[in-house]
């Protein structure tokens, strides 16, 4: 089911979908392939939306700043210095993020208006990036499915082909709050990683990933998210084929849980620590399934680069159930 959710100044008209099934309600934009909602039912029963968002397009358009629910791309995360050199070419990019590259720039996948068609129990966005577009390389054809399976869980399922090598990493931003509404800080969160990469002043990846042992990024057991984590994850299963059991995290207040699988190779939690308003602090966690930041820089990390003739391909489910 679809609607008109708004309109760009530019009189470009933004839809939002509906999809539902096995008691889970999602709403989809095609204006940055957000996740506007995800109603779900608390162990009592009582259905709640268990992600950030705003009511209307005006809300997205004045505050844009945490990404809330989107597609970003073409890169996630970080890249340092707003550049990075690809087969002896150096590329600049614009800076966000103090003198960083972040989620794809100022006008990345997330300010765009997607194409959507209906699948089975699902939607498929679909958009060419341009060559050059926020100064990366290559024409990329991307398209991102989202479907709802017989359980409920979400899948994410994304594909990129291009025509120039270049460097795509993808992930969905939702904030995540199972509570429904305040502080998400309680929620427990256990990782399927024993290593973490330390950051510096600016949050781009320093020395080799660190061990978790000992330290607050211990998430092998759960523990609360509380606040101060905007950090890369090194999931232990590395990147796979298809995707495997990698978070869960449980609120005790509400009794929902939210279980995360994918095929990426890293982890970012971010607790929400300067969401702006109209949110308060840590109102949301997100869970963004990606390779690490700042990896177009690091050829010691797992690579990022896609060149022609091959696909590009990256799945994440998010599990809903009660306990």
């Amino acid at each position: 089911m679809s609607e008109l959710f708004g309109t760009l100044s530019d009189r470009t008209p933004v839809h939002r979908w509906t999809l539902e099934r096995a008691g889970v309600r999602v709403r989809v934009l095609s204006y940055g392939g957000i996740v506007q909602s995800v109603e779900v039912p608390d162990r009592e029963g009582a259905t709640g939306d268990v992600v950030l968002g705003f009511p209307d397009l005006a809300g997205y358009l004045a505050h844009p700043g945490p990404f809330l629910g989107a597609l970003v791309g073409r890169y996630a995360n970080r890249i340092g210095g707003a550049r990075f050199t690809l087969d002896g070419r150096t590329y600049e990019l614009a800076a966000i993020d103090g003198p960083n590259s972040l989620h794809g720039g100022p006008r990345g996948f997330d300010k765009r208006v997607w194409n959507v068609e209906p699948v089975e129990h699902g939607l498929r966005l679909t958009r060419v990036s341009r060559d050059g577009e926020e100064g990366f390389p290559g024409r990329l054809e991307v398209s991102a499915t989202y479907t709802l399976d017989e359980s409920g869980a979400l899948h994410l399922a994304y594909e990129a082909v291009t025509d120039a090598p270049t460097v795509v990493n993808l992930t969905n931003h939702s904030y995540f709050n199972l509570s429904g509404g305040g502080h998400a800080g309680g929620h427990e969160l256990r990782l399927a990683a024993s290593r973490y990469t330390p950051v510096d002043e600016v949050l781009i990846p320093r020395g080799e990933p660190a061990d978790v042992t000992g330290t607050r990024f211990d998430f092998r057991t759960p523990r609360k998210t509380g606040s101060g984590y905007d950090h890369n994850f090194v999931l232990d299963k590395g990147v796979t084929d298809r995707p495997e059991h990698v978070a869960e995290l449980y609120d005790p207040a509400s009794g929902r849980v939210l279980t995360v699988a994918t095929t990426e190779p890293g982890l970012q939690l971010y607790t929400g620590d300067h969401l702006g308003e109209p949110f308060v602090p840590n109102e949301g966690v997100a869970l963004e399934t990606q390779h690490f930041p700042d990896s177009p820089n690091r050829p010691d990390f797992p690579s990022t680069v896609l060149r022609p003739g091959e696909v590009y391909r990256s799945e994440t489910v998010y599990g809903f159930s009660v306990r």
